[in-house]
This record gives C-alpha cells, sequence and structure tokens, in this order.
C-alpha cells in the first residue's frame, strides 16, 4: 500500500533537484537553451570600422557587394548597420525595386541612421532594432543578410544564427567580413566562424582574402534542417582543443 505521504516525498525531491539546476543569470532567459560560445566576445564598438572616404577608397562596399552578387531588385539585410555605411550603398545597388533592412542593436545609431535615410531620401530602406541573440528579421524575406566587422560582437551566436536563418529566402545566403585575429579584439578565427555557421545548419560556399575589405570575406548557404536548439554542439575556439567545455 502506498504512503499517503509518497507524492509528498517525490515533490520534494523533485523540487529539490529543480533547486539545484544552475541558472545562467549572466545570460538572456531567451537564449539559455542554446550552448554558450566558449569562446571570448569584443565588446561593442565604435560602429564606424574607418571613415566612409577611406573605405570608398580601396572600394571595400563596391568589391563585397560584387562578390555577393548583389543587383536591381533584391531583398538585404544589414545586420549590426550602425551608420549605415553599407545600408546606403546597398539601397543605391539594389534600386526603387529593391529593399533593405537595416538592424542594430545600438538604439542611438539607429537614430542617426534614420535621419540620414530620411535626408537622402532612401525609401526603399527601413530600420528595426534587433536583440543580442535575435535579428528579428521576418521569415522568407531576404536574397541576402549581411554581417559585417559585427560578428565577434555577437554574445550568443548559436541563438542568433538560428533565429536568423529562417528569414533567408530559397537561395539566399548570409555575407559575413570580418578580421583573423582573436575574437576580443574585434576578429574571429575563420576556423571558428566556419564551425559556428555549421553547428546551426549553413554551409560554407565561398571565402576569400582581400586587401580592399581589410579582412576576409565569407559566404554561406543554408543546407538541410536546422537543428533543435539542444542539438547544437559548442565550438571550441582554436588552440583550447583540450578545454573541458562541461566545467
Amino acid at each position: 500500500m502506498m504512503s499517503r505521504f509518497a507524492p509528498f516525498v517525490a515533490s520534494s525531491v523533485l523540487l529539490a533537484l529543480t533547486a539545484c539546476e544552475p541558472v545562467e543569470t549572466d545570460r538572456p532567459e531567451t537564449s539559455r537553451d542554446f550552448p554558450r560560445a566558449y569562446r571570448p566576445v569584443s565588446e561593442t564598438g565604435s560602429n564606424a570600422f574607418s571613415t566612409e572616404q577611406q573605405r570608398d577608397d580601396r572600394r571595400e562596399a563596391q568589391t563585397v557587394m560584387d562578390k555577393a552578387d548583389i543587383g536591381a531588385g533584391m531583398t538585404v539585410a544589414d545586420i549590426g548597420a550602425g551608420e549605415g555605411y553599407y545600408t546606403v550603398r546597398l539601397a543605391a545597388r539594389v534600386g526603387e525595386s529593391g529593399r533593405v533592412l537595416a538592424q542594430d542593436i545600438d538604439e542611438a545609431a539607429l537614430r542617426r541612421l534614420g535621419n540620414r535615410v530620411e535626408r537622402d531620401g532612401l525609401e526603399n530602406v527601413s530600420i528595426k532594432p534587433g536583440a543580442v541573440d535575435d535579428p528579428r528579421l521576418p521569415a522568407n524575406s531576404f536574397d541576402r543578410i549581411f554581417m559585417v566587422h559585427m560578428y565577434h560582437e555577437i554574445t550568443e551566436p548559436y541563438a542568433f544564427l538560428w533565429r536568423m536563418r529562417p528569414a533567408l529566402r530559397e537561395g539566399g545566403q548570409v555575407i559575413v567580413v570580418d578580421v583573423d585575429r582573436p575574437a576580443d579584439q574585434h576578429g574571429i578565427d575563420p576556423q571558428l566562424l566556419f564551425c559556428e555557421f555549421e553547428r546551426v545548419g549553413f554551409r560554407l560556399v565561398d571565402f576569400d582574402l582581400k586587401p580592399e575589405i581589410a579582412g576576409y570575406y565569407a559566404q554561406f548557404e543554408a543546407v538541410g534542417d536546422r537543428p533543435e536548439p539542444h542539438e547544437i554542439e559548442p565550438c571550441v575556439q582554436p588552440g583550447d582543443e583540450g578545454t573541458d567545455l562541461t566545467s
């Protein structure tokens, strides 16, 4: 015969076990189903990577847009748009029949960008705030997603990429421009970048080193099914292969 105290004991044990589970209070609640990024993250720096004239002098935006095959009528997202260096040039390239969505988590930068868009009369540009673990992009909407000199600042890359992936249209691709140096020095090792994208269901389709862009160019496409958050295995930063990720 079951004791009348048995349900109480079972409930108490369950509550005790639940109370012992660590809570990652240093991470957004919306990220905790995803693995932690076991690498340093650069502090958010200036939205201006260098002066726009310097970047134009070395043909940075033109080089990247040519590599990404940006043309009239395309719909493009500019993640981490900042002051809008790429936003305004993408708007000119896609033309009146195209669209550009500029996204950033820096509200002050978005206000300045909004003033620029209004001043320049860029009617094919819209602006939207994002979150540290979610670009908040509409599903099935973009031919290209640009992430230029900002990926190393993403604190929750697995959650961010997982939520970004559905925003791509069929055949859509993600463009990353970054620098090959430690992740806490405003760059990211290309092999680590490849790994983090691969773990969320992306495949590298192009990679190139170009002085015009002051770093490297990487292009990805989504393949297969998107994994469940708990199925994602975190990547190890090169040189830390012996690190115990469970500690």
